[in-house]
Order: structure tokens, then sequence, then C-alpha cells
């Protein structure tokens, strides 16, 4: 499968549309790339979204990044996430390539980081920054599996910010809270309706938790942080309720991916399964590449093995069995196919999943029914899925057990 479609890129090198595609993904990712405007001035002045980025290399002296828009567009919207998925994929990577950052290192502690960069940060409107570069900024990009791509980058020689930030007043409080946990904190404002990616920034800037404890986090680890701390306050939520009574089946096909839900009656547990189909973008080779993760009702104690598109995936499931007021055994399956090979982050998975559960389910009494509608969905053969899910064997032995009880 890989090989020929490897074969039909060779044959087609972007004017032929063989692959059916409306557009070359290989050439709409060059074209964002040659749309990245680099300033050739050292100062850098706009309206930050605000955009900042942490690394993690050097830890616990850290890279701290503040961006400002290169390109045309509405500031506010190269941070909403939300919004994205109404957008064409190549147009929010073209947005977010246009992105140009100064840096500076810091102390976790917030050594080396002015209060007044906090806050903008922390600001719920686009802020004017102004930004004094050592030299000019490299083209190279920042792709990264946790956070959206960023665009040129180089070292600050300082960072001005000339607006006032507007900080919502839940965020306000929180900021100034010494005494209130970053998990406390973390849920609270989640539950003020402050979006993800607002508390995964505000958590990374170090704005939030016990005063004395505050600490500047890398991106991707705020990122599953705050998807794992709101995931697990929710589930022990969803524990407390009455079992679905059916089974629900969901099915959400973007941007050469297919997004697959099977919610099954009974205690609450959970898996996220990923196939990576050849010439990916984790999967460079020619075969398939599935991999997956589960826990039970209890949870679990590890690390997911599939990082924080797993936490992103269960929280967005989490928030549906709420709104339903039911639980049940959730199992999520990602098919990603070729075409499909730049790192974007995980804010793809939870804002479809999200959108994967705001469809209308397909409703059936059977899990042999589920089975047979999944084989319809995925390019993937039955036999693929249940080698790679345990929560599928177990609903299989478990609907075995039962009809052969009813037989008796």
């Amino acid at each position: 499968m890989g090989e020929r479609a490897a074969a039909t890129c060779l044959q087609c090198r972007g004017a032929k549309r063989l692959c059916g595609k409306s557009s070359c993904p290989v050439l709409d990712l060059w074209l964002a790339l040659e749309r990245v405007r680099v300033p050739e001035t050292r100062e850098i002045d706009g309206y930050s979204p605000p955009t900042v980025f942490v690394g993690r290399h050097g830890y616990p002296e850290v890279r701290f990044s503040v961006g400002v828009p290169s390109i045309e567009g509405d500031p506010a919207l190269f941070e909403d996430q939300e919004r994205w998925l109404s957008m064409p994929l190549r147009d929010v990577i073209g947005m977010r390539l246009g992105i140009v950052r100064g840096e500076v290192r810091v102390k976790v502690d917030g050594r080396g980081l002015s209060d007044e960069v906090r806050l903008a940060a922390l600001s719920s409107r686009p802020v004017d920054v102004e930004i004094l570069l050592e030299k000019a900024p490299r083209a190279r990009p920042l792709v990264d599996l946790f956070s959206p791509p960023l665009g040129p980058a180089g070292p600050a020689a300082k960072i001005s910010v000339l607006g006032n930030p507007s900080v919502p007043r839940s965020l306000e409080k929180a900021y100034y809270d010494y005494d209130l946990g970053a998990r406390e904190a973390i849920y609270a404002l989640y539950r003020e309706g402050v979006p993800v990616h607002y508390i995964q920034r505000a958590l990374s800037v170090g704005a939030l938790g016990l005063g004395g404890r505050r600490r500047i986090v890398p991106t991707r680890w705020a990122i599953t942080a705050v998807d794992s701390t709101l995931s697990q306050e929710l589930i022990e939520e969803v524990k407390r309720l009455d079992y679905f009574d059916e089974y629900l089946f969901f099915e959400r096909k973007f941007s050469d991916n297919t997004f697959v839900a099977i919610i099954a009656p009974g205690a609450w547990s959970y898996e996220w399964i990923e196939a990576w189909f050849p010439h990916t973008t984790w999967n460079p080779s020619a075969r398939l590449e599935v991999e997956g993760d589960w826990e039970g009702f209890k949870g679990r104690t590890t690390y997911a093995s599939l990082g924080g598109c797993y936490y992103a995936a269960r929280l967005a499931t989490a928030e549906f069995m709420l709104r339903e007021k039911r639980q049940g055994t959730a199992i999520l399956l990602r098919e990603i196919y070729e075409g499909f090979f730049l790192p974007i982050g995980v804010w793809f998975v939870r804002e479809n999943v999200r959108e994967l559960f705001r469809s209308k389910p397909e409703r059936y009494e059977s899990l042999e029914e589920v089975l047979r509608r999944l084989e319809k969905s995925t390019r993937l053969p039955l036999g693929t899925w249940l080698a790679a899910s345990t929560l599928l064997r177990r609903l299989l032995r478990q609907s075995s057990i039962e009809a052969y009880i009813w037989r008796g």
C-alpha cells in the first residue's frame, strides 16, 4: 500500500492529482514555507496574539520566546485553536509559520523573565510588543509534535510590552492567589470557561500554582499536563454516572485522517489507537505502524506510550460523557494517511475528537453490528483493529459469554 502511494507521487509530481486530493500536500507545505517572511531588520514590532513558546532543552534554563505575526491577518486567530478546523490545514500552517519570535534564556524559577512579559502572555487580546533582536532571525521554522508550528526566531536583546494586557478576571484571580495549587487553578479556570490552550499557556509561563513553587514549564509539558489534569478530574465525575444502554458509533474524516469512536455500555474505560500509514509524519517506512494504549476504571499510573494525543483525546471523550450524563467504554481509533506528514500539534487531535463527538452518533444494539460498521469505515481490516485493541477483545469475550448464558 505504501509503495503504491510513493509510486503515485513520483508519477504525479504534484501536477496530475492522481491521489484524488484537491491540492498536492507536498506542494502545499513548500508554498507555506516560501511564504514565510524573514525580517531583515533586528527590530520587530506588532501585536502578539499573544504567542509564547518555552523550550525544554537545557532545563532548568530554557529558551522563552515571544512571537509577533509577520503576515497580515487577525492577530487573535493565530492562537485561537478552537477556530482552526474551519480553515484549510495549509492555511493554518502558513499562518503559524508567519510568526517571528524573539528568544531569551530564563531560569525556570522565573529569573530573567519580566512581569510585564508574563502578564502579556496572559492577555486574552493581542498585545502591542516590540522585540529588539541581537541579530537577524534564522529562517528555520519550529515544528513540534505537541505545539503548533512557529516561524523564524532569533536571540532577543530586549522584549518590550507597549500595550496594556487584558487579563480575564478569573485568570487574574488565579495569578495573584499564591495559596492556590496548580491543579486546582487549572480546573477552576476550565470551569470558568477559559479555553484549554489558554490555560496551557498560563501554566507554561509560570502563572499558576503555589507562590514559592511556581515554575516556567516547557510548552510541550504544559500542554499534556493540562489535558491530563482536566481529563482526570472530569473522569472522576463520569464514574458516578449511569451507563450507556446502547452502542454508539462516531466517524469523522478530516485532512487525510479518519477518526472513529465506539462507546459501549459499561463502566468507564478508554483506549486510543493510531494507525500510521507508510510515508506519513512519524512513519517514513513502507510498513504500516499501529500503536495504542488504554486504561481501565482505576485509571493508569504510567505515562501513555502515545503521549499527548492520548490525553487530548481522553479529555474530549470525558467532556462528551459529561454532556450525555452517561459513562461507558470508549475506544477511539485514528488512521493517518499518506500526505499527512508535518507535525502540527496535539490541538489537532483534541479539536477533531471534540468535533467528532458533536456529530450525531449511529446507535446499535450489539457489538457485532458495531464491528461490521467499523469494517466499512476504515481502510484497515477488522482483524488489525482486534489485534491492536485490548478493550475490543475484552468486549468480544464479554459478548460471547453473555450470548452463551442467554442460550443456556
